[in-house]
């Protein structure tokens, strides 16, 4: 049964868990929140459904209003920073004790902060492909093409942005979406939408990152998405000691080791000044 308070003594509890073990890290979006990037469910979190896979592709408003709201959220969320906890998650790897990090979010974070093997299960929003011959691109490009081919599109002074990188943005029915430069095709963010699967070979590379460890450490997750509560559950079934990070519920709760309701920033950091010897 997981503890779900958390004081001094619960995060001492949770190094000694994790002490002289390899940790697999999952993280979401409760790890980047301290960057600027909002939670798509913590306290607090507006009420929002992301677009499914099934309207973008048959809905070209909803493809428009997609890419229009996605090209200005992504100047501020490719302009965020990472935070402690995503320090500390690249020092415990520098130090031999996380192995990688799997990732939920497809902010580029845990990358920019110095992590060096990622597994991004949801994909990453620096990348566009191509739906129709697979061609990828740098998104900076494409947001290039946005700005030449839509000039009236201008950033608003407060722009909502989501952890996908999205933004609500009212009209749509003038945006222009660049196509591929290669076949004509149409373009998506290289990110796994609401209704589409992470791509087979991913999910291995995080199974073996889980197979490869000897604990599990969860950060900033709700684990409400599937992908997620899977690899918690691959855990439970190695009998790893599981501990899980995020400020509310999670639906890993009952699977956990032990439970800390805290912030990902200052929990992590302390860890990982007590774990690295």
């Amino acid at each position: 049964m997981s503890a779900a308070v958390t004081t001094d003594a619960t995060i001492d509890a949770a190094i000694d868990i994790l002490a002289d073990r390899t940790v697999a890290v999952l993280t979401g979006a409760g790890i980047s929140t301290d960057s600027g990037i909002p939670d798509y469910r913590g306290e607090g979190a507006p009420r929002r459904t992301p677009m499914s896979f099934s309207q973008f592709l048959g809905d070209e408003r909803s493809r428009k209003r997609y890419w229009a709201g996605s090209h200005l959220g992504y100047s501020r969320f490719s302009a965020a920073e990472p935070n402690a906890g995503h320090f500390a998650l690249a020092e415990l790897e520098v130090a031999g004790i996380v192995p990688g990090v799997i990732t939920q979010n497809v902010d580029g974070l845990h990358t920019r902060a110095g992590s060096r093997r990622v597994v991004p299960l949801h994909g990453t929003m620096d990348r566009v492909l191509c739906l129709r011959c697979g061609q990828m691109f740098a998104r900076d490009d494409i947001a290039a093409q946005i700005d030449e081919l839509n000039p009236w599109l201008t950033q608003p002074d407060a722009v909502t942005i989501a952890p996908d990188g999205d933004a609500e943005v009212n009209d749509v029915d003038s945006f222009v979406i660049p196509d591929c430069s290669v076949c004509g095709g149409e373009l998506k963010p290289d990110v796994v939408f609401f209704g589409e699967f992470v791509p087979p070979l991913r999910f291995e590379a995080a199974r073996e990152l889980v197979d490869g460890a000897d604990a599990l450490l969860v950060a900033g997750s709700s684990l409400a998405v599937n992908s997620g509560i899977r690899l918690v559950e691959q855990a439970r079934r190695r009998r790893l000691p599981i501990v899980v990070v995020n400020r509310g519920e999670t639906k890993g709760d009952a699977r956990a080791t032990l439970k800390l309701d805290a912030g990902t920033s200052e929990t992590l950091g302390a860890m990982a000044a007590a774990l690295i010897r």
